[in-house]
């Protein structure tokens, strides 16, 4: 599968493994800038020896529509002189 059609429920479970829907919780969605680019956290509970444990994971939309759990490159101002040479 290209990683731009990968879903974020593919990606979880690549990160996570198999958890149960019960023990998966997205605590927020946010825009980062106007447009595609978003970031969804989502919160596990896992059960370990001593009780259970919670961590939380942040996956960030890109700009060709992947998922990562990185925060895309910020767009910088450019200046080019291939429109002033025509």
């Amino acid at each position: 599968m290209v990683a731009s059609e990968q879903s974020l429920r593919v990606l979880v479970e690549k990160w996570l493994g198999a958890v149960s829907a019960g023990h998966l919780q997205v605590r927020s969605i946010h825009r980062l800038r106007a447009g595609r680019n978003r970031c969804v956290c989502i919160e596990v509970e896992r059960a370990s020896g001593s009780g259970s444990s919670a961590f939380t994971l942040f996956f960030f939309r890109h700009d060709d529509g992947a998922w990562h759990v990185y925060p895309p490159e910020a767009v910088r101002p450019a200046m080019g002189l291939a429109r002033l040479a025509a």
